[in-house]
């Protein structure tokens, strides 16, 4: 049997319907360098998505390989109860140089979902243990993404993700999320005083004394189509919060480490979550890790004599894996000395300048929206209207298959297209990338 026969007999892949297999069979990668995939038979791919986000410095980062190899040889994984190691404390040092003031407790996962459970569970039991027992609900924003555990599903609002399994969801309120492409009100995300906001005002008035905490995207809604909304709305969230004693919970698993273009897409808005979950680009997508961060008066809330019961007793095998951790040293170390994220937002505006110019008058192209590297190009039937195509089409899917005849990993979001490359990428592939995109949308729309 081919390895791709031998795939198909074994394995049964994420997010995918297998049968669609049949028609195009995996891909099987031989090696990485920098943005470049190769297949088996040496075909290149720049990995315009970031394999999934993650990759965060590029394929095979040379910093990165030097610092689990030599951690290979010295310790691989040692439980994390009663037990910790450098790399874990060095980690923790210098990420509470980077995240939002007043974030400095750090309690270690193994992905991004687990995060997720974490901080819920956190904010439940938090609430419990300061006596305000009646604030057992979440809120959330439609449209939202936070993973595809049952405590994530029951915070997210894709039905594409969770709509099967209602049954054995936690009953969850949801706020109608910013839309600022189709917003109701006519406004941009250029000229709005954040209108929609009082959606949020009205839900923490009807059900802030119940709820416990509320989980958001900041800033980027990923899953819900690269959806892109005013810093103003979490200031705004921030405040509303602190005034009906709702714990802010931030799910930068996907928007951190720069993606955004500043370290955190908190930053953006100057707040401090009560919570912060991270994951993807924390070891530059190189093994599974997640934190999920918290402040020092949450943590003090779990802090008592044993027989009390009040720890926290939420754990993970790999949780604090030293490999994990020496990854996520070195991606700090190369962030630090190579000013990546400072040369990463010249390369976004010369992305956004050039996207823009190619695809922004296409009949085809109702948006191209953008933060930091991370852009998103819209398909519409109609412009005018903003009336997408019917997602049994699956355009976005037909579009995806031609780009990778054309060399190009452009995983699609419905009727969304999205660049978010590596942070290390340069002009010169932007613009292959951008040739090969135009190449595949014109290549399938033009002859449908």
């Amino acid at each position: 049997m081919t390895l791709e026969e031998k795939d198909l007999n074994y394995i049964w892949h994420p997010c995918s319907q297998m049968k669609d297999y049949e028609e195009l069979p995996p891909i099987i990668v031989k090696k990485g360098q920098g943005i470049y995939l190769y297949d088996k038979n040496g075909k290149e791919y720049i990995d315009i998505v970031s394999s999934w986000w993650c990759n965060l410095l590029g394929h095979c980062n040379p910093t990165i390989n030097k610092a689990i190899k030599e951690q290979l040889d010295c310790l691989e994984h040692v439980i994390f109860a009663n037990f910790s190691h450098e790399p874990a404390i060095q980690l923790c040092e210098q990420l509470s140089e980077n995240v939002p003031k007043g974030l400095t407790k750090f309690n270690f996962s193994d992905n991004g979902s687990s995060a997720i459970e974490c901080s819920l569970k956190m904010a439940f039991q938090y609430q419990y243990q300061v006596g305000k027992r009646e604030k057992k609900r979440f809120m959330c924003l439609t449209e939202g993404y936070h993973g595809e555990t049952i405590g994530a599903l029951s915070v997210g609002a894709m039905d594409l993700y969770a709509k099967l399994y209602q049954p054995m969801l936690m009953d969850t309120i949801q706020i109608e999320a910013p839309d600022c492409y189709r917003c109701p009100y006519g406004k941009t995300r250029e000229c709005c005083d954040t209108e929609c906001f009082r959606k949020a005002e009205k839900a923490f008035e009807q059900y802030a004394q119940e709820c416990c905490a509320i989980i958001v995207e900041p800033l980027l809604q990923g899953s819900a189509g690269m959806r892109i909304y005013p810093a103003m709305y979490l200031k705004k969230l921030r405040k509303l919060c602190d005034e009906y004693d709702v714990l802010l919970i931030v799910d930068e698993i996907a928007t951190g480490f720069g993606r955004t273009g500043k370290m955190f897409a908190c930053d953006h808005a100057e707040i401090t979550p009560d919570i912060m979950c991270v994951s993807k680009g924390l070891t530059g997508g190189y093994l599974p890790m997640a934190i999920t961060i918290t402040t020092e008066e949450i943590y003090r809330a779990f802090y008592a004599d044993y027989k009390e019961g009040k720890a926290f007793m939420h754990s993970h095998t790999y949780s604090g894996n030293p490999l994990g951790c020496r990854a996520g040293l070195a991606v700090q170390k190369i962030l630090r000395e190579e000013n990546i994220i400072e040369k990463a937002n010249q390369r976004a505006v010369y992305l956004t300048k050039r996207l823009k110019e190619a695809l922004l008058e296409y009949p085809y192209v109702g948006e191209i929206r953008h933060i930091g590297l991370i852009h998103a190009i819209e398909l519409v039937k109609d412009k005018k209207t903003k009336e997408g195509f019917d997602s049994e089409e699956r355009v976005g899917y037909q579009i995806y298959k031609e780009a990778l005849k054309n060399g190009l990993l452009l995983r699609p979001l419905g009727n969304v297209l999205y660049f978010n490359p590596p942070l290390i990428i340069e002009e010169e592939q932007i613009e292959e990338a951008i040739k090969r995109c135009v190449t595949s949308i014109h290549g399938y729309m033009d002859g449908r």
